[in-house]
């Protein structure tokens, strides 16, 4: 089981439940960054929001890579504390749940690793990924680019999109800190209705995440394997519960036809090139185009009896540290970033 993503910033996890804590290790940030521990605190606190009753997550303990504040330009290492699940008789027979990792986890360790415990792997390290994702967002918003997301959907339950051509820094903002980040305030109420009422019913729900990034300059990225979409699409799927992953106009241009989905290029007074639609989500062929990025991840329900019975909201964190710690990685190449 391989749990280092190697790129211009390579991150590495480690830990494991029976040991409490779960840690990372970022190589490859430059040096000389100012980081805010405290915005750090406030990025990870979103990932127990109080509308969902759910537990207070451990704040990390940075062990190396930051010294007055600053980056040290060697690698960041961090450790959080996890909550541990019930314990389990290893006497008992195991009752393995297909549709969930028990199974496929217990077959890939060769029945060396406990299923259930196994089964929580990416749930574990979701939680200091996130602290890599408060990081490198930091950087990147110092150089004017931010990211930002929202509960797209939960259930049936859709909530407004985010405008792809007007984006701004403000609309980003506007939802950040949100105890239930969406856009439509009136939107999230009736996503809150639809929650107690699974819950109450011992039902669970799945939901779209939608997120942005504005400001990214063109060129970003490189085609084939190393494309920006790539690595984003690849630090997703470690997200808990994700089943799907599109950007721009995405599963729907299918629908369409090549009139429909042609964005209509023009020069600013700047004498930038943009589009007056954005169905490509910001990215042609792995690079940047200099509209904002559109991506959505859409997430399953978790399993039965699971509290709480919604990941959507604190997925929302998850999706946003993605995008962040792969748009760092690629922006590292571009001139004059750093």
């Amino acid at each position: 089981m391989s749990l280092i993503w190697n790129n211009k910033i390579s991150v590495s996890c480690f830990g494991e439940e029976s040991g409490g804590i779960a840690g990372i290790t970022i190589s490859g940030l430059p040096a000389g960054e100012y980081i805010n521990s405290a915005e750090i605190e406030r990025f990870l606190r979103r990932l127990s929001p109080k509308s969902m009753g759910s537990e207070k997550i451990a704040m990390p303990r940075i062990m190396s890579g930051i010294s007055n504040d600053r980056t040290t330009g060697g690698p960041l290492c961090a450790v959080m504390k996890i909550a541990k699940s019930s314990e389990i008789d290893d006497a008992e027979p195991k009752n393995y749940r297909f549709g969930h990792a028990d199974y496929t986890g217990a077959v890939c360790s060769r029945g060396y690793c406990d299923a259930e415990k196994n089964s929580r792997t990416a749930e574990i390290f979701a939680p200091p990924l996130c602290f890599a994702g408060a990081v490198c967002g930091q950087i990147l918003e110092r150089r004017g680019i931010y990211t930002g997301g929202h509960i797209a959907r939960i259930h049936n339950n859709k909530d407004n999109p985010y405008d792809a051509v007007r984006l701004t820094r403000d609309g980003i903002l506007s939802v950040r800190f949100k105890d239930f980040p969406v856009i439509n305030d009136k939107n999230g109420w009736k996503m809150l209705e639809d929650i107690s009422a699974a819950d109450e019913s011992g039902e669970t729900l799945g939901g779209i995440v939608e997120c942005a990034s504005i400001n990214v300059p063109s060129g970003v990225g490189s085609p084939v394997f190393e494309g920006l979409a790539n690595s984003i699409a690849q630090l997703l799927f470690v997200i808990p519960d994700i089943t799907g992953v599109e950007f721009g106009a995405g599963f729907s241009s299918a629908e369409m036809v090549g009139s429909q989905y042609a964005d209509i290029t023009y020069t600013t007074e700047q004498g930038y090139s943009m589009t007056s639609t954005n169905s490509h989500g910001g990215l042609i062929n792995g690079i940047s185009s200099g509209m904002p990025i559109i991506v959505k991840a859409a997430f399953r329900p978790p399993k039965k009896g699971t509290f709480p019975c919604c990941n959507v909201p604190k997925a929302v964190v998850y999706v946003e540290s993605a995008v962040n710690t792969a748009l760092l990685s690629a922006m590292l190449d571009y001139p004059n970033f750093c």
